[in-house]
């Protein structure tokens, strides 16, 4: 997870960066399974996630194909900064409960998705799942928790000799099970 420190509460101070809170999935060469994926997200998952009282809708999902590997990314609306698919849109002030409670609707939107080698839910996690990151120990120069909600194709699980803290996240996938967001991580509480 990214940290956000509290200089990220002016927009204007950082420009055109931008921070999102995002399911990203990595695919590899697999664009059956991601289009698939993009499919049931848009057609059979619910468009909206609660967080607390409010109704928060998901972007459409956004399919990478110009790197290493096929990657899907789904962001709720208005969470992030300075993500140009907002637009104007204003943010909404979001408790680290009402982050963790999309994160784990996040993960059930991901536990209806196959094929796919890597994933994660948080602050700007894309590295988090790429594969040559992972084999060459990013996870465990960053230290504990660096892994918290990485979920993991069986395989890969098994390439990296990962151990059993791992738990099975559904069939073919295990994970390091999702803790949350924390106040340190985000810029409301």
């Amino acid at each position: 997870m990214c940290p956000l420190p509290i200089q990220w509460r002016n927009r204007e101070r950082w420009g055109s960066v931008a921070i999102c809170f995002e399911l990203v999935v990595n695919f590899g060469d697999n664009i059956d399974a991601a289009r698939s994926a993009v499919l049931s997200q848009a057609v059979s998952w619910r468009t909206t996630l609660d967080a607390g009282n409010r109704s928060i809708p998901l972007h459409t999902p956004l399919l990478r194909t110009d790197g290493p590997y096929v990657e899907l990314s789904v962001l709720p609306v208005a969470v992030g900064l300075g993500v140009a698919l907002d637009g104007d849109i204003p943010q909404f002030a979001l408790t680290a409960a009402e982050l963790t409670e999309l994160g784990h609707q996040l993960y059930q939107l991901l536990a209806t998705f196959d094929g796919y080698v890597a994933a994660t839910v948080g602050w700007d996690p894309e590295v988090k799942i790429n594969p040559n990151w992972l084999k060459g120990g990013w996870i465990a120069g960053v230290g504990a928790g660096a892994a918290d909600g990485l979920v993991l194709c069986d395989a890969l699980h098994a390439e990296l000799g990962w151990g059993d803290e791992f738990a099975v996240f559904r069939p073919g996938y295990r994970w390091m099970p999702y803790r949350g967001e924390t106040a340190s991580t985000i810029y409301t509480d």
